[in-house]
């Protein structure tokens, strides 16, 4: 995945941290799009560069303080919730990935 894919996305999942209703937030996924597209055609690596830094910046700034994460992963209020108990003789170090 190139850098700017990764931006986008990571766009689109700052802007969902905000709106949590995926009917307020298809606006503004349209608007991300938007601006987006407005830089597909800068050919110039150092104005392209520019860009980057610009939306990284940005992106920083509007980053949620409390993001969402999805229940079942690792933060989330059900991850590890009903581990099975440990077998007769198991070592709790083995169910560490």
């Amino acid at each position: 995945m190139s850098e700017i894919s990764a931006l986008y996305r990571r766009s689109l999942k700052t802007a969902l941290n905000w709106y949590v209703d995926r009917v307020l937030w298809r606006p503004v996924a349209l608007e991300i799009r938007a601006r987006f597209e407005a830089n597909r055609n800068v050919a110039s690596t150092q104005e392209l560069r520019k860009i980057i830094l610009a939306a990284e910046k940005e992106l920083e700034e509007n980053s949620h303080p409390d993001p969402y994460k999805y229940p079942t992963a690792p933060g989330g209020t059900k991850w590890e919730r009903n581990i099975p108990p440990l077998l007769f003789g198991e070592n709790p170090e083995s169910r560490h990935h």
